[in-house]
């Protein structure tokens, strides 16, 4: 079915905590939430890769924090509900490998430097660019099919844990579709078109008890009715049979799901994943200062949408580029939008990690690597914290 001329179809996908790569990014930061944790200085970089009864983390690490990276790894598998082979891994028996060496002080001697010691002079721990991406189509000022897909898979979580639809397992994978107009540039969501659940469940529900609890425990909860009529489709465990999933159905691997982390596919990507990397790696950090300047202009009435690019190199403190884009609803020159955000956001790596509290751990990274590093209201993810803007209409 196409949608009217005057309409388009677009699609955004989400992952569970308990897929495989989602589980991944969850331990490589649990690595970094307990290496900050003690050092809040540590230098982070790791990578964690999974499949059946087994865990490997692996990568670089210069800290001085004493961190047990196996209790840290099992802990992480077991909170996610991963507790036996039946349902993909069991955290207490399965086999984990730890391969973590120092940074290279290749890499340490252009980034902070022997002699560095100013946060404004912290160059940047690579080479890339990233999007911060905001729109005022929903009070989080992200894409509703986004917003949507993520709401559902974080549903889906809740109801396994609460007990409501026992039969779940960890490991499940949402996906909605959106009919959209425009409207001046803007994006305006009209109905959900399509909604698609692909869940890991027990070997004795039945198909239609799986769909019948979906519809009533997650979809209903999550969907707002007014999005949903009489031509939504509905694919709810659309193979027939989802039992053996986690890592045991497939590889896992950090890095893997970075436009689920993101955005749904709305705005761009710059490539770099976020999880178990510290705030001097600018995949993470640019990305964060992206979309809070993004999400401030937007929140701020410049605009209805905006995407923010940042671009770095190795070593450098200033952004090698900043590009800023309206989509044509800017209630002023993008110019002049660009030159508000100049005046009020300080890209360089160091400042961000000021600005933003980034090099703070505990339990804060963990919790952004699953169900979406943007768009959430919680005080850790200080990146979501509107800076008011100040700006002033043009005369008509």
């Amino acid at each position: 079915m196409t949608a009217p001329m005057e309409s388009f179809l677009f699609t955004s996908e989400s992952v569970n905590e308990g897929h495989p790569d989602k589980l991944c990014d969850q331990i490589s930061d649990a690595v970094l939430d307990a290496c900050l944790a003690q050092d809040p200085e540590s230098k982070v970089a790791c990578e964690t890769c999974t499949k059946t009864n087994m865990v490997m983390v692996f990568g670089e690490i210069t800290t001085k924090a004493n961190v047990d990276y196996e209790q840290v790894v099992r802990k992480t598998c077991r909170d996610v509900g991963f507790v036996s082979a039946d349902v993909g891994l069991d955290a207490d028996n399965c086999k984990v490998l730890v391969y973590i060496e120092q940074q290279s002080p290749d890499i340490a001697q252009g980034v902070h430097g022997h002699f560095t010691k100013r946060p404004e002079e912290i160059g940047a721990g690579d080479q890339g660019h990233m999007f911060g991406y905001a729109t005022d189509e929903t009070p989080e000022m992200m894409p509703l099919s986004h917003v949507l897909a993520t709401k559902l898979g974080a549903r889906l979580t809740e109801v396994r844990k609460n007990g409501t639809c026992k039969w779940l397992r960890p490991d499940g994978k949402t996906q909605v579709t959106i009919e959209y107009t425009k409207e001046n540039g803007a994006t305006v969501p009209l109905r959900v078109h399509t909604v698609l659940i692909s869940t890991q469940h027990d070997e004795t529900v039945t198909n239609e008890e799986i769909a019948a609890d979906l519809k009533e425990h997650v979809i209903k909860p999550v969907i707002p009715a007014k999005y949903l009529d009489e031509k939504t489709v509905f694919h709810l465990n659309p193979s027939g049979r989802f039992v053996i999933g986690g890592p045991h159905g497939d590889a896992g691997l950090t890095g893997r799901k970075v436009v689920v982390d993101t955005y749904g596919g709305w705005g761009a990507h710059g490539g770099g994943a976020f999880s178990g990397k510290d705030s001097t790696k600018v995949d993470r950090s640019g990305a964060y200062a992206a979309r809070h300047a993004a999400k401030s202009v937007v929140a701020s009435g410049l605009a209805s949408r905006c995407i923010v690019q940042l671009s770095y190199a190795i070593g450098v403190p200033e952004p090698l580029s900043v590009f800023i884009d309206s989509f044509g609803t800017g209630k002023i020159p993008d110019k002049d939008i660009y030159d508000i955000v100049m005046e009020n956001f300080d890209f360089r790596p160091g400042m961000i990690a000021i600005d933003l509290d980034l090099k703070r751990g505990g339990n804060r990274y963990v919790k952004t690597a699953a169900y979406g590093h943007f768009g959430r209201d919680d005080p850790d993810f200080t990146w979501e914290t509107v800076k008011p803007l100040k700006w002033e209409k043009p005369q008509q």
